[in-house]
């Protein structure tokens, strides 16, 4: 066993990357002098915001990412993100770290719940690193919107990568000892009662959060975001959390291990960043 952590040791070092900023924020820098485009408001609730927007479930956007991901798969494109077809791909390095201590810590197994993760665009975005690995397990299991999950189950499932409706129907087949969490917790209704399930009835060992929308002060801020149509007609609710606020749900049975800053930029007075927990040792 101690040979084979050394191994995996030494690949980790070989494989570090540099963080690419994700392309629908270079979009959205783009166009911070326009008025049209980007975050907007400051509502008092999720229905009053809901009422302004178009809503997650849009069929527009399943369709133009199912069209860019079977590209992907089908290995007409290398990468796609925000159904966008990228030249090369994008990765976030500290993710990409974690990934791999997890895999050192388990002696070459990787068990992931990608909550919000589309139609498995990190499972395509790191794979071609994990594969290099040989490892003995790796198993990737997107959690998503009905739309997504039925879309994911047709054209998408293979051996290693699964979709669900919700977290408590695939921990009853799978045992991930991670979380990802990229883009998506200020896409929640609800994102403290979530978290709250994740630290006290979940308890994965490792919570990853990424791109993860901040605010100054104690008091979160609730926007609609308006996306631009070169990447799809569509506008949603979205939170900007305070950054202590945030933090101190996890404060009491997670250590907070490293956190990183984002490449995003937008158009009201913000920071996206990123944090790695650890599930502490309980006594």
């Amino acid at each position: 066993m101690d040979s084979q952590k050394s191994s995996f040791s030494s690949k980790v070092k070989l494989l570090a990357k540099e963080l690419m900023p994700p392309l629908i924020w270079k979009a959205l820098k783009k166009l911070n002098s326009s008025e049209q485009y980007g975050f907007f408001g400051d509502y008092a609730s999720w229905d009053a915001a809901l009422e302004n927007s178009d809503g997650y479930d849009a069929t527009l956007i399943l369709d133009k990412v199912k069209e860019s991901m079977l590209k992907v798969k089908n290995g007409e494109a290398v990468y796609a993100r925000d159904s966008f077809i990228l030249e090369k791909k994008e990765y976030s390095f500290p993710i990409l770290t974690i990934l791999l201590k997890i895999i050192y810590e388990n002696s070459g197994r990787l068990n992931v719940l990608d909550f919000g993760g589309a139609l498995g665009c990190h499972y395509y975005q790191y794979r071609d690193f994990l594969f290099n690995l040989n490892l003995k397990e790796l198993k990737w299991n997107v959690v998503e919107q009905k739309n997504f999950v039925e879309c994911g189950q047709t054209f998408f499932e293979n051996e290693e990568l699964k979709f669900y409706f919700d977290i408590d129907t695939c921990l009853k087949q799978e045992k991930p000892n991670v979380i990802l969490l990229s883009g998506v917790i200020q896409c929640l209704e609800k994102p403290y009662e979530f978290i709250e399930t994740l630290i006290n009835k979940h308890k994965f060992s490792y919570i990853l959060i990424d791109r993860l929308a901040l605010i100054n002060g104690y008091d979160d801020r609730l926007t609609i975001q308006k996306i631009p149509p070169e990447i799809y007609n569509a506008s949603y609710p979205s939170w900007f959390f305070s950054e202590a606020k945030f933090l101190d749900y996890f404060q009491e049975k997670y250590d907070l291990i490293f956190e990183f800053q984002g490449d995003d930029k937008v158009n009201i007075l913000s920071e996206f960043k990123g944090f790695i927990f650890k599930k502490k040792n309980e006594n």
